[in-house]
């Protein structure tokens, strides 16, 4: 089958699931990663014959885009801070405003000081591997209770180069960290249940739950008790950033200002909603 043919054919399959613009951003990734094509050769060889070998390849990738399954775990790989990262069904998808977070702490922290640094609930490791590749002087931990998380947050480090302690350990039951640090930071579940009628259907049907939700009567429960940790676990001047649910901002600076933080300053992103968080404790 020659490639304008396939593009027609792609287009039709996924028409009645995604808008053209979505479809023509999957259909380059595709041809990207079975093809090793760049945007421009999709304009320049329209009849470039698809080798029979890549064809089945293309078919189940169209299939999964049919059940709406992300087109990352599809591929298996992502972009995270201009950096490659695998990820699976048992990690999140790293979203753009987790990278505005990390770029955050990358302006709040020297490149030549030693730091040391935590990221609590890890993940594809996304974020403590983004600051490992700016901060050569930071000594970086990694905490999750997922060891399949876990995995490919390892296989991650490996991928970009980068030294991260990783550790498994749930949270919630975890009343020490190995030692004192200079930045804790944390992206855990912060989704209630009432707000699951807004998220898309290939995130509800595909991403970790462990990961994403938390019940509708405690929807602080991860900050809350980060906070504690974070209050005995800061250095002096340390700093405790957070990735935050939206709707809940002003409860978020108001939880943290009772067990005694300040400095507390709530960022919007940029989309325009308190997404972040960054404050100090007093000691």
């Amino acid at each position: 089958m020659i490639l304008k043919e396939f593009q027609s054919y792609f287009t039709q399959e996924l028409s009645i699931n995604y808008p053209q613009t979505e479809i023509d951003t999957f259909f380059f990734y595709l041809m990207e990663e079975y093809l090793n094509f760049q945007r421009i050769d999709l304009v320049l060889k329209p009849d470039f014959e698809i080798p029979s070998k890549m064809l089945p390849l293309l078919e189940n990738a169209l299939e999964g885009l049919k059940k709406e399954i992300p087109i990352q775990y599809i591929l298996g790989k992502t972009e995270f801070y201009g950096l490659p990262f695998r990820v699976t069904s048992d990690t999140l998808i790293p979203r753009p405003e987790t990278e505005e977070l990390v770029e955050w702490i990358l302006n709040e922290v020297a490149p030549t000081k030693k730091t040391q640094i935590i990221d609590i609930g890890t993940g594809s490791g996304c974020i403590p591997i983004s600051l490992a590749k700016h901060l050569p002087n930071a000594t970086i931990f990694a905490l999750d209770i997922s060891k399949e998380a876990l995995t490919v947050a390892k296989q991650n480090a490996t991928l970009n180069e980068v030294a991260i302690q990783f550790i498994e350990k749930n949270i919630l039951q975890t009343t020490h960290l190995p030692q004192r640090f200079d930045v804790i930071v944390s992206n855990p579940p912060y989704v209630r249940d009432l707000e699951k009628i807004e998220i898309k259907k290939n995130v509800i049907e595909n991403e970790p739950h462990l990961a994403l939700f938390v019940t509708d009567d405690a929807p602080l429960l991860f900050y809350e008790k980060i906070a504690d940790l974070a209050a005995k676990y800061l250095t002096k001047n340390g700093l405790l950033f957070f990735e935050i649910n939206q709707y809940l901002g002003k409860e978020t600076v108001k939880m943290l200002k009772s067990k005694g933080f300040s400095s507390i300053e709530l960022k919007k992103d940029h989309f325009g909603n308190d997404r972040m968080i960054k404050c100090s404790f007093i000691i």
